[in-house]
């Protein structure tokens, strides 16, 4: 089984990394952010330790760049120069904790362990979302269009109503759906489109 990665950014990280890496995890180490933002970050369970005073780009807007370039990692911020406006700020941006120095170990890992766990979901989430919006791609126009439908409530009748076609071609049609995108349900087909962000087509 894959060890956690922490990546930890900071002007000294090495006890921190002794630590994190006694504890089983794997570790990234980046004294700037210029640096943790080149990295190639795998797609696997991790969080980011990050220090609030860097030379170069700082932790805060370190977190702001995250965002805009879309790098879903949580982060655990340490400082020693934290103040409560600080804390709220990155907290209200999504920070997982905000532990002022000196901390304890008990602390971090708490921390790490609760940012690793949501990351864990994200990434179940995000590929899940991905395997549907694949088999999306599958589908022919006209069944996407009754796929959109089915996503609405629609009944077969209502849909071949509103097309102006016959009963039979829509339930050929929406058993090709279901078939491509592997739903058992009517029920687990709507929760396909609210996953593949369908139902909120104004289509």
């Amino acid at each position: 089984m894959n060890k956690p990665l922490i990546y930890i950014v900071d002007d000294d990280p090495r006890s921190l990394s002794l630590l994190l890496k006694s504890h089983g995890f794997k570790v990234e180490t980046f004294t700037r952010a210029e640096d943790f933002l080149a990295f190639k970050h795998p797609k696997m369970p991790s969080c980011l330790v990050l220090d609030v005073q860097l030379p170069g780009i700082n932790g805060l807007a370190l977190q702001e760049q995250m965002a805009e370039k879309g790098i879903a990692i949580p982060i655990v911020f340490i400082t020693g120069h934290g103040s409560i406006p600080m804390s709220v700020k990155s907290m209200k941006a999504g920070a997982i904790d905000f532990l002022p120095k000196p901390f304890t170990k008990k602390e971090l890992l708490k921390a790490v362990a609760i940012a690793i766990l949501k990351n864990k979901i994200h990434l179940k989430e995000f590929t899940e979302v991905s395997l549907i919006q694949r088999r999306v791609k599958t589908l022919s126009p006209r069944e996407l269009e009754v796929f959109r439908f089915v996503a609405k409530g629609m009944l077969s009748k209502q849909i071949a109503y509103k097309r102006g076609t016959s009963l039979q071609t829509i339930k050929v049609h929406r058993g090709r759906v279901m078939k491509k995108m592997h739903a058992i349900t009517v029920t687990e087909l709507i929760h396909f489109a609210q996953k593949a962000g369908l139902t909120s087509s104004k289509k």
